[in-house]
């Protein structure tokens, strides 16, 4: 917009200076010529008293150096048969300009060599017409007029210049609010809630700037509104989970009562967790700096060792894979803990007991991939699974387990991706990108796992998709 209006006011400028500039140049021209000509007539008229009372040679040259122009006048004086009797300075006409300014009786102008001729006629007292010639150079009828084009010039350029300038700071005027509502929308959509943009600048722009304004406090509103809700509706599970503490304290002792008691304990670390995430007002970043993150090994190792007590009350057979060394992901601990629960979570809850499952970990150069894999009847509509809100359609699943996992795989660069396992039964595979770069996106449709190919190295393959059960 800034480079627009200075453009535009360039062209405008320019186009009004050309319209004056140029006609008055001429009219200046013009003038000059005119005074140089009126300059010649009076010199002319000088001597007509005295040509009309004599024609004395002697005299006529006293009056001729009178007038200080006695170099560039001559006087042509006819005698009886038409020719000049008496020739005064130097000539420059020729002889049918003379002749024509004799007959008609009225002033003329010639072009001579050097500039041009100013043909004057006079009546003499014996009634012939004398004509007086004075020679006006081409230096006097330009005469200032190259220092008046040049003042005309400089004139132009300045007020081009001066448009320029004040359409510059115009813009500047009208872009910089543009600019920092930009850059205060940039900030808010990264997470800066406290962003505010100044109100000035032009009347739509200040508006605007309101407008953004109001729309960030009603942002904040509406998170410190949304937090405030989440932490009163944790905090009334405080009560049913008490109850369910002091019911569990009176199972006794035996596996499934420890179990019970320890699942009880979790959930109220965790409704703590919520609220006092919620109670929060400050925004927590997502962004993770160099070496934050958690040990994915260890995080599968801790949650399988919660899950495992809960697979042999089923009779379900499970495996770990990849877990017995250490595998950096740029996650938060809790963050990977509450996706890996979901996943297991689901396998528990819609697969049938006895059911075998398994959790796979495959650390490569730029990728960590985590597959948990189960020997289930499947998912018949992956698409459909991992859309939030929308389960499957056949078992009340709401699908928000999945969309926690995708959302910790795309805050890292990844994806997840629903397959057919080789235990017959459904594979989630989590793909963590560890260096944070978008991965080249891919053909839906394709479902797979991944093998290796040398040390540390992830190849993916791709199986033909199968129905599943």
């Amino acid at each position: 917009m800034r480079w627009a209006l200075v453009k535009v006011s360039l062209a405008v400028t320019a186009m009004v200076v050309i319209a004056f500039a140029v006609p008055l140049g001429l009219v200046i021209r013009e003038m000059a010529r005119d005074r140089a000509f009126s300059n010649a007539e009076r010199e002319a008229a000088a001597i007509a008293p005295a040509l009309s009372i004599t024609t004395d040679r002697d005299q006529l040259e006293r009056v001729v150096a009178s007038t200080g122009s006695d170099a560039a006048m001559a006087v042509h004086i006819p005698s009886g048969d038409g020719r000049d009797a008496l020739g005064m300075g130097r000539r420059r006409a020729a002889d049918e300009d003379i002749a024509a300014v004799r007959r008609l009786g009225r002033a003329s102008t010639s072009t001579v060599p050097g500039g041009s001729a100013l043909l004057q006629p006079v009546a003499l007292s014996t009634g012939e017409i004398a004509v007086v010639e004075v020679f006006v150079p081409e230096s006097e009828v330009t005469n200032g007029v190259g220092t008046a084009w040049a003042v005309l010039a400089a004139v132009g350029a300045a007020l081009i210049l001066g448009s320029v300038a004040v359409a510059d700071r115009l813009g500047v005027r009208m872009v910089r609010p543009a600019q920092r509502l930009v850059e205060g929308a940039q900030e808010l959509g990264e997470g800066k809630l406290g962003a505010r943009v100044p109100e000035e600048g032009p009347t739509e722009l200040r508006l605007a700037a309101v407008a953004f304004n109001s729309m960030a406090d009603q942002v904040v509103q509406l998170l410190a509104n949304e937090r405030e809700l989440a932490a009163d509706l944790s905090h009334r599970l405080r009560t049913p989970l008490t109850v369910l503490r002091l019911n569990a304290a009176s199972l006794g002792d035996g596996p499934a009562a420890e179990q019970t008691r320890a699942a009880v304990e979790q959930l109220e670390r965790e409704v703590d967790t919520i609220i006092r995430t919620a109670r929060d007002a400050k925004p927590q970043t997502a962004a993770a700096g160099p070496g934050a993150g958690c040990d994915a090994a260890e995080v599968v190792r801790e949650r399988m060792a919660f899950w495992s007590a809960l697979a042999e009350d089923e009779g379900r057979k499970w495996r770990v894979a990849g877990a017995d060394r250490p595998v950096r992901i740029p996650v938060a601990r809790a963050d990977l803990a509450a996706a890996l629960d979901a996943l297991l979570g689901n396998v528990f809850r819609h697969t049938p007991e006895g059911t075998a499952f398994a959790v796979d970990v495959h650390n490569g150069e730029d990728a960590v991939i985590v597959l948990v894999s189960d020997a289930g009847p499947g998912i018949p509509d992956p698409e459909a699974a991992m859309a939030r809100g929308r389960g499957s359609g056949s078992d009340g699943s709401t699908g928000l387990g999945l969309d926690i996992v995708r959302r910790l795989a795309e805050s890292t660069g990844g994806d997840v991706r629903i397959g057919s396992s080789v235990l017959g039964g459904t594979e989630v595979r989590v793909w963590i990108q560890l260096d944070g770069r978008e991965r080249a996106p891919r053909r839906r449709g394709h479902r797979g796992a991944v093998r290796r190919r040398g040390p540390g190295r992830l190849i993916p393959t791709f199986n033909r998709p199968r129905s599943l059960p």
